[in-house]
């Protein structure tokens, strides 16, 4: 997910009739939420990092490769960026990747997170500068962190837990 001084919009509560304000931006400062969530477990590990690229991707995997509980295998649901397919990346031994079909986001249980985190925390914000969006993309994690049920509930796809228990 990117984050940034151009940051969307959200709808807020007003009164009928009234045009709320909303803080905007022109800076173009940004940083990447790397993030997959477990919603068996209710948890999920996350990196910020300066830019989208196969780097960045690589320490991704292996910080998700180094949260997966010993002994378990983690499926991870991507969509077909060209950082998430290369031939380039080592995927680590825990780690088994799938891709969904191209144009369908809404197969991806991390679009439902992103939007969460930026319905939640993220949208209607001035930032500083680069520091203040790594910042609020960490205090936010570590609040979705912090709600393992709402992990659980906005995570999970039927579709993916098909024959586990």
């Amino acid at each position: 997910m990117r984050l940034g001084q151009k940051n969307g919009l959200v709808r807020v509560w007003a009164r009928r009739g009234s045009r709320p304000r909303q803080p905007a931006d022109q800076r173009y400062e940004s940083a990447y939420l790397f993030g997959a969530v477990c919603p068996a477990r209710g948890t999920g590990a996350a990196l910020v990092m300066p830019r989208a690229d196969l780097g960045a991707m690589q320490h991704h995997l292996d910080e998700i490769a180094r949260t997966v509980a010993r002994g378990a295998r983690a499926v991870l649901l991507l969509d077909r960026a060209g950082w998430h397919t290369s031939a380039k990346l080592v995927v680590p031994e825990n780690l088994t990747l799938i891709f969904l079909p191209s144009r369908a986001p809404e197969l991806n249980p991390v679009e439902t997170i992103w939007l969460y985190l930026r319905q939640n925390w993220l949208s209607n914000r001035v930032f500083d500068g680069y520091e203040a969006i790594v910042a609020a993309a960490c205090d936010a994690w570590n609040k979705l962190l912090a709600l393992p049920a709402t992990i659980t509930s906005i995570g999970r796809r039927d579709w993916a837990h098909i024959g586990q228990t």
